[in-house]
C-alpha cells in the first residue's frame, strides 16, 4: 500500500492516520514534539515525572461522533465520563440545573429550564421563541456566514440578561469566540447539534484522564501500520510540477499543521490573510481542602466561565474561552483574580489555603470563527496532487471543536483514498 506522511500529531493528524492505518496504509506521522494531542495535550507541573495538567480542560458532547468513533478507534472510549446536568451559578451560590426530563427532542429540556432561576419570564419567553426559529433558519437563510451571532440575537429581541446569562454562556465556550465576533453560523451549529437535535446529544464528557492518556503509541498500534517520529518537525516542503518531493519520503502528504505553521512553508497555498486566532485562558488552583463537590458548572456574570472538579473538590480547573482581556494581565493577577471570583460562588474558598497555581494562555488556541470566513476555509484537496490538509481551521463542516479537527483528518484520509483510486469513506454524518 502506498506510504502516508502526516505533518502533526495533534487531533486532525492522528484522525488521518488511524483512518489510513485502517485501510491498510502505511503512515508516518512527523511531530515536533515528544507528544501528541496538539493543542488538546497535556504536561507535567514540574519534573517530567510529576503531575499531569490539561493545557486547557477540552470536553465534547453526545453529538460529537466522529471524534467518539475515534477514541473508539484508539480504544480509550472507557475514559470519557459523561454527565447529564448542567449547572448555572450565580454570584452568592444560588445555582440551577438544566437537565433532560420526560419530553422528546426539542422539548427534551422543557421542565428544567421553566425551573431556572437565573432567568426571569421574559428572558425564558425570548429564548423559547429563539430556539423555535434555529431548526427553520439554520436550512432556510443564506446569510448567517455574513451576521455575528449577537446580531441574531438582536433580532429575534434577546433580552439582554437572556444573551449574558444564556446565549453566551453556552456558545463562547462552545466556539471559543465573543457573540459579537462569532459567525451565526457556528453558533446555529453549536447549539441545533448539542442542544435541540437529539435528547441526550447535550451530555458532556469530561476525560478521566490527562489528555495525553487518550493518544499514545499503543492505542494508535490498534489501528494499523503507523510510525511515530517524535521531535521530528518539518521545516520546509519541496514541490516540483505540482507535486509535493520532500524533505521526507511519501507518496501522499497531509499536513495536520495549524494555519500559522503551515504558512512560512507553502505561503502560496491559498488565502492566508483572514485567518485570525481566538485565544483560552486555562487556570488550575489547587486547595488544601474540597471547596466544592459538583463536578463542573458553568459560572455567571463574571470573567470566568466554567469550573471543573479535576480532584476531589481541591483541584479545580478554571476556563476562559476568548480571553483576549487576559492576555496582558500577569499571572499573580490572574491567580487573584480567579480566588476571588471562585469564592463568590463557593464560600468554602475563603477558608481554603491556595496551595499552588498555574496559568496556561493558549494565545493561538482556535481560529476565530468571525463572519466570512467560512467559503474561504480550504478543503482537503489542495493544487498540490499529493498534498492535502487537515486541520480545525480547514472547512471540516464545523467549528474549531475537536469534533472539527477529527472531522478534518476523516475528510483528508477520504481524500487520500480517492487519489488511489480506492476511495473509502471514514467521517460520520451528524447526528441531524
Amino acid at each position: 500500500m502506498p506510504r502516508v506522511a502526516v505533518i502533526g500529531g495533534g487531533l486532525a493528524g492522528i484522525a488521518s492516520a488511524v483512518a489510513l492505518g485502517s485501510a491498510g496504509f502505511e503512515v508516518d506521522i512527523y511531530e515536533a514534539r515528544n507528544f501528541l494531542g496538539g493543542r488538546a495535550t497535556s504536561w507535567p507541573v514540574g519534573a517530567e515525572d510529576s503531575e499531569m495538567i490539561d493545557n486547557c480542560q477540552h470536553i465534547l458532547l453526545r453529538c460529537c461522533v466522529n471524534l467518539l468513533d475515534l477514541y473508539r478507534r484508539l480504544g480509550v472510549e472507557d475514559k470519557i465520563r459523561f454527565h447529564r446536568e448542567f449547572h448555572f451559578i450565580e454570584p452568592g451560590g444560588r445555582t440551577s440545573v438544566l437537565k433532560r426530563g420526560i419530553f422528546p427532542a426539542p422539548a427534551h429540556f422543557f421542565g428544567s429550564f421553566l425551573k431556572l432561576k437565573f432567568l426571569n419570564t421574559a428572558d425564558k419567553i425570548a429564548i423559547a421563541r429563539a430556539i423555535r426559529d434555529i431548526p427553520r433558519e439554520r436550512r432556510s437563510r443564506n446569510d448567517l456566514d455574513r451576521i455575528t451571532m449577537l446580531d441574531w440575537l438582536r433580532e429575534k429581541r434577546q433580552t439582554t440578561q437572556a444573551i449574558e446569562r444564556y446565549w453566551r454562556q453556552v456558545l463562547v465556550s462552545a466556539v471559543n469566540e465573543e457573540l459579537d465576533r462569532m459567525a451565526a453560523i457556528h453558533g446555529f451549529q453549536v447549539f441545533w447539534l448539542g442542544m435541540i437535535a437529539r435528547a441526550d446529544s447535550h451530555e458532556m464528557g469530561v476525560p478521566d484522564v490527562p489528555l495525553r492518556e487518550l493518544y499514545d503509541e499503543q492505542s494508535l498500534a490498534r489501528a494499523g501500520t503507523i510510525e511515530l517520529h517524535h521531535r521530528n518537525a518539518i521545516t520546509s516542503i519541496e514541490t516540483r510540477d505540482s507535486t509535493v518531493t520532500g524533505p521526507i519520503v511519501a507518496d501522499y502528504y497531509i499536513s495536520a499543521l495549524p494555519f500559522e505553521r503551515l504558512q512560512p512553508l507553502l505561503p502560496d497555498l491559498t488565502d492566508w490573510t483572514p485567518f485570525e486566532h481566538s485565544p483560552i485562558t486555562g487556570i488550575h488552583l489547587w486547595f488544601d481542602r474540597a471547596i466544592t463537590d459538583l463536578p463542573h458548572a458553568t459560572l455567571l456574570d463574571r470573567t470566568i466561565q466554567w469550573m471543573f472538579n479535576k480532584s476531589e473538590g481541591r483541584y479545580i480547573q478554571l476556563v476562559v474561552s476568548a480571553s483576549r482581556t487576559l492576555l496582558e494581565t500577569p499571572r499573580q493577577e490572574i491567580i487573584d483574580l480567579a480566588v476571588r471570583e471562585l469564592a463568590e460562588f463557593f464560600p468554602l474558598v475563603k477558608n481554603a489555603r491556595l496551595e499552588k497555581a498555574q496559568v496556561i494562555k493558549e494565545v493561538r488556541a482556535t481560529f476565530s470563527a468571525k463572519p466570512g470566513l467560512e467559503s474561504i476555509r480550504p478543503v482537503s484537496r489542495t493544487r498540490l496532487n499529493n498534498f492535502f490538509l487537515a486541520g480545525d481551521w480547514t472547512r471540516s463542516g464545523w467549528p474549531a471543536t475537536m469534533e472539527g479537527a477529527v472531522r478534518s483528518g476523516y475528510l483528508a484520509a477520504e481524500a487520500v483514498t480517492e487519489a488511489t483510486g480506492t476511495p473509502r469513506r471514514f467521517l460520520l454524518p451528524d447526528i441531524a
